[in-house]
C-alpha cells in the first residue's frame, strides 16, 4: 500500500522515471552569478563580481573589481565545477588568479570549451560566460537551499 501510494505521488510531483525509480525533475536552475544578484540586491552581503562573455570581458571585470586577488568560475549548470575538466586539458571550472591579466588566461581557457563533471558525463556542458569575483578570505561560509514540493490532484 505505501509503495503504491508514493508511487502515485511520484507521478504527480515534478518527477521523472529513471530506470525502476522516480527522480525528481528541476525546473528551475540559476547560474551562480543571478543567484547572487538576488542575495544582493535582497541586502545580503555578497563579493563584488563581474560576468564574462569574452575574455576581453573578464580582464575588464577584473581591473573594475580593483582587488589583486579573483575567482574565476565557469558558469554552467552542473555541480563539481571545481573538481571537473575542460576540454583543452584545464583542470577545474573554479580558478584563483592573482591579476586581471591571469583571469583573462583562465578566461580564454574556459569560453568555448565544454565542462565535463561527475554530473554531466562524458558530454560535458558548454561554458559560454565565467563569473570573475573578488576572492574573500572568509571565517565561516554558508551554502543553503530552498525546496519547494508542488504535488498535484491531492
Amino acid at each position: 500500500m505505501a509503495n503504491t501510494a508514493f508511487r502515485i505521488l511520484a507521478r504527480t510531483a515534478n518527477t521523472v522515471k529513471c530506470g525502476k525509480h522516480y527522480v525528481p525533475q528541476r525546473n528551475l536552475n540559476l547560474h551562480e552569478h543571478i543567484s547572487l544578484g538576488l542575495l544582493a540586491s535582497a541586502g545580503v552581503r555578497v563579493p563584488k563580481f563581474g560576468v564574462a562573455k569574452t575574455p576581453d570581458e573578464a580582464l575588464q571585470a577584473a581591473e573594475k573589481l580593483g582587488s589583486k586577488d579573483f575567482v574565476v568560475k565557469a558558469q554552467v549548470l552542473a555541480g563539481g565545477r571545481g573538481k571537473g575538466t575542460f576540454e583543452g586539458g584545464l583542470k577545474g571550472g573554479v580558478k584563483t588568479a592573482f591579476s586581471p591579466q591571469e583571469a583573462k588566461d583562465l578566461a580564454s581557457q574556459m569560453l568555448g570549451k565544454r565542462l565535463i563533471t561527475k554530473q554531466t558525463g562524458e558530454k560535458g556542458v558548454l561554458c559560454n560566460e565565467v563569473m570573475v569575483a573578488e576572492r574573500l578570505y572568509t571565517r565561516r561560509e554558508y551554502y543553503f537551499a530552498i525546496m519547494l514540493e508542488i504535488l498535484g490532484g491531492l
